[in-house]
């Protein structure tokens, strides 16, 4: 099939042949084969922006064909978009498994392991060999990256690190549910960072959006049984470090890191924070993630390696899904999907660590959950900058 560069440009839906002397036959109909691997293919194209052409624009450059043929409309195409919903659908499911496991074997380690820093750097650690296995594989390009890129992308692994490391610290101290109520405050924060660091001013609509979810996360936290000032402030740190993230990503990296999509972009940022928290670890916590401190310290040796591995697995493997699904999907649909993972996570964690729950801290949590969904909803109302 050729490129879109190909095609000469014409009315849509118009016929065009070359050769005025040779009759328009009936088109050929274009046929598309969509597989598994075609829908990875085609996830990694849309991570490199290669897809960006509008439906419209795509279907003119269809119709009007190349090299003096006359090619029918993709009629196909439903056949491939089912397909594209149905491994959407999957990656969707993936996300939210992924990130169940995590917080549960999360939870579980840090319970008996009390060490914050080295859980996360294990995470890292795991995250790091990941990259590494799919570079060396070609299971993803491995990116050509320069040293002021590395410069560029420095700022976001020391924020990435610091906001994974403060919602272990959290996620030690508080229930699941706690943690993650407290972190549907990402919103107030994305706006008042927006605001203060771009300029970007919010709606009053989007501004109206934020009072349930900051009276919402205030009710939980009133009535939450778990609740520490350490684990509710180690929470909120979270919430901002992120948050800086993506401002950050923002202001620093665009037209910086073109040639860098987001699969490779969150691995090198992975592979990045290893090396940032490696000093930290060693000058506060030291290596206890050891088999001769861990059985010294009268703990099920296997169980807890074992449970740290597989959370460090499952965090690195939901936030790689996270950013496949950002490539196929519209950033507020993403944001819903993310409302509806947390809801998700906090009623499993309830149900699996059979965590305590009053009907008003239930009734905060949905208050703050439904200001978030009406925060990405509205998100939509932002007014687009006039073009000249």
């Amino acid at each position: 099939m050729q490129s879109a560069a190909a095609f000469r440009p014409c009315p849509a839906g118009q016929l065009v042949s070359r050769n005025p002397s040779r009759p328009l036959l009936p088109a050929r109909p274009l046929r598309v084969s969509v597989s598994a691997a075609g829908s990875v293919a085609t996830t990694r194209a849309l991570a490199l922006g290669l897809l960006s052409a509008s439906p419209k624009s795509r279907q003119r450059q269809v119709s009007c064909g190349a090299a003096g043929d006359a090619v029918a409309a993709p009629t196909a195409e439903e056949g491939g978009g089912l397909m594209k919903t149905l491994w959407l659908g999957s990656l969707f499911g993936l996300w939210y498994l992924f990130n169940i496991y995590f917080n549960i074997y999360n939870k579980q380690v840090l319970k008996v392991f009390p060490y914050p820093i080295n859980i996360t750097e294990v995470q890292f650690a795991v995250g790091t060999v990941v990259s590494l296995f799919l570079w060396i594989t070609g299971i993803i390009k491995r990116p050509k990256i320069s040293g002021a890129q590395l410069v560029a992308i420095l700022p976001l692994a020391i924020v990435h690190t610091m906001g994974n490391l403060f919602t272990n610290m959290s996620l030690g101290k508080v229930a699941v549910s706690f943690t993650h109520t407290i972190k549907a405050m990402e919103p107030f924060f994305s706006v008042l960072l927006s605001a203060v660091f771009l300029g970007e001013l919010p709606t009053v609509w989007v501004v109206v959006s934020l009072l349930p979810i900051v009276g919402g996360v205030a009710l939980a936290s009133l009535t939450e049984a778990s609740f520490n000032w350490a684990g509710f402030w180690s929470a909120m740190a979270s919430n901002v470090t992120f948050q800086s993230r993506n401002v950050l990503s923002k202001k620093l990296m665009v037209k910086k890191e073109e040639s860098l999509d987001n699969l490779n972009l969150f691995s090198i940022i992975t592979v990045m924070s290893f090396f940032v928290l490696a000093p930290v670890t060693l000058f506060t916590e030291g290596v206890k993630i050891t088999p001769t401190f861990l059985q010294s310290a009268g703990l099920n040796v296997n169980q807890v390696l074992t449970r740290s591995l597989l959370a460090g697995l499952c965090f690195h493997a939901y936030q790689q899904v996270s950013y496949m699904i950002l490539a196929m999907v519209s950033p507020v649909t993403h944001s819903v999907g993310n409302c509806v993972k947390r809801v998700v996570v906090i009623v499993t964690s309830v149900l699996f660590f059979r965590t305590p729950v009053s009907p008003i801290n239930s009734l905060g949590t949905a208050i703050a959950l439904a200001g978030v969904f009406l925060y990405s909803q509205l998100k939509r109302l932002k007014p687009k900058p006039k073009t000249p």
